[in-house]
């Protein structure tokens, strides 16, 4: 049996990013946009990436996806530095790796047709043999994302389609070619409330049926709750990741105060909740430049745990809080979290 055909308990990682970092120059000096991240993703898995505008979760993703070149670290898919890969080698792992863009809007050429979208990518890396059969499977594909009847999609073009509809021929497109692993990028956030649970539901549909692993990049940690239950989360910050571990317990259990801030930022349907949820008090609502960090932690000049002398000293390290689960925050790190001393949820 191969690695890829085990599985995701069994199996060696698809694809890794290990001490990986990207920095940009810019006229303000170098910045640092991802900094030293390890992440890991299995065959059939999901790995959420969850984080404000700006904190490196979409750089990161490129960077996954062979699209952008790490200024250091490795990305290795199936064991192999991708960066290192002979021209074949590097295509068959292109083919693996999908992107699904944020924006249904500019992913898609406006002068092809559905048609002439979908079966390009088949005709161009002889899936099909024929257009006749590249048709068809064009048609098996629109079925699959839940635009039917198929044939009905299949002449018209891009402006002629809402944003559900195009976000959804955007993921037929990226499974044309049998993908391994696909990265949704936002891929649910330009739509309608309404439209975006059913895109979910359709790319967890997917997941379950194809065995396809994701990295799927959410600034919602209630998305990546929805989506992401049964895989791990990962929280980025400032280019950075802060905490991870198993979704379940970043939801139920976080650790970093970072981690607990976007979770109260969730809203609360019922108001007697929202009245009694108790909240992490900010001190700081403005986020740091990237080109000018903060000493030590860069969450300190926000975080309601910051204690002067240690938080503003040193970067904090991912170290194990609790089995499984990882977190960056020197407080957390020395006394642990209220829960676990309790006895409390999450022990």
């Amino acid at each position: 049996m191969s690695a890829l055909e085990k599985s995701p308990q069994e199996a060696a990682p698809l694809i890794t990013l290990g001490g990986v970092s990207q920095v940009f120059d810019t006229a303000a000096g170098p910045i640092r946009a991802v900094d030293d991240i390890d992440l890991s993703i299995n065959p059939g898995e999901v790995l959420c990436l969850v984080g404000e505008s700006g904190s490196g979760k979409t750089t990161a993703a490129r960077m996954a996806a062979g699209l952008a070149r790490p200024s250091s670290g490795q990305v290795s898919f199936g064991g192999t530095d991708i960066w290192s890969m002979k021209r074949a080698e590097f295509g068959t792992f292109r083919r693996s790796v999908q992107y699904v863009h944020q924006d249904p809007y500019a992913s898609l050429n406006p002068t092809r047709t559905i048609q002439q979208t979908i079966t390009a990518p088949l005709l161009k890396h002889g899936v099909v043999k024929s257009k006749k059969e590249a048709v068809e499977k064009a048609v098996e594909l629109l079925t699959k994302v839940d635009l039917t009847p198929a044939a009905s999609y299949l002449p018209k073009f891009p402006h002629q389609l809402s944003g559900g509809q195009r976000q959804r021929v955007a993921v037929a497109r990226a499974l044309t070619l049998d993908p391994k692993l696909i990265i949704a990028d936002e891929s649910t956030s330009m739509l309608d409330v309404s439209i975006r649970i059913s895109v979910l539901a359709m790319l967890g549909r997917l997941r379950d049926d194809l065995g396809v692993g994701f990295l799927f990049i959410t600034h919602d940690l209630a998305i990546a709750k929805y989506f992401g239950w049964s895989g791990k989360t990962a929280v980025m910050y400032l280019g950075r990741i802060v905490e991870f571990g198993p979704t379940p317990k970043i939801i139920n259990a976080p650790t970093h105060p970072y981690t607990r801030a976007l979770i109260d930022a969730i809203p609360e349907p019922d108001p007697d909740l929202t009245k009694t949820k108790g909240r992490e008090s900010l001190r700081s609502l403005e986020i740091p430049s990237l080109a000018n960090l903060p000493a030590g932690c860069s969450f300190h000049p926000r975080c309601p745990q910051f204690e002067d002398g240690l938080c503003d000293g040193k970067i904090p390290q991912l170290v194990e809080i609790r089995s499984g689960q990882s977190a960056a925050c020197h407080v957390v790190a020395r006394d642990g979290i209220p829960e676990l001393r309790s006895g409390g949820p999450g022990a």
